[in-house]
């Protein structure tokens, strides 16, 4: 039997306009199995939210370079769960301050990962994680 292939949905929200590592994260998801919905630029929450129901993704990927990670990391998981997909998987990365990183976990992002993260990292989380969320329990 086949593996199942994950889809992610890669963010990038707000004004950030750097989107390098996005792309990289992108690529290599997609270079490793994965299908990969890249948004571009200057999204709002709700738009991510959108666009990952109308996805059906099982995780969305956000990238915040700009320093509104406080905000807008807890704004696009609201706006899952508003949308009906508050069981959508949350990750992330950036320039983080490691001291924000445990309040990221605390309203709702599963793993934030730092610049120079290799990719592999990146994708066996991601397997590993879906796979373990995603697989049906015996009742």
């Amino acid at each position: 039997m086949a593996e199942r292939r994950f889809r992610v949905l890669i963010a990038k929200p707000g004004l950030d306009g750097h989107d390098r590592g996005a792309k990289v994260i992108a690529r290599a998801l997609r270079d490793t199995g994965f299908e990969v919905i890249y948004t571009g630029l200057r999204q709002t929450p709700e738009q991510i939210a959108l666009a990952a129901v109308q996805e059906d993704v099982d995780a969305v990927g956000i990238s915040v370079l700009s320093g509104a990670h406080r905000r807008l990391f807890p704004a696009v998981i609201e706006a899952l769960r508003s949308a009906g997909a508050g069981d959508v998987l949350v990750f992330g990365g950036g320039i983080i301050p490691e001291d924000d990183i445990t309040y990221l976990i605390q309203h709702g992002v599963d793993r934030i990962f730092l610049p120079g993260t290799d990719t592999r990292e990146v994708a066996d989380y991601l397997r590993g994680r879906l796979s373990e969320l995603l697989t049906p329990t015996a009742p």
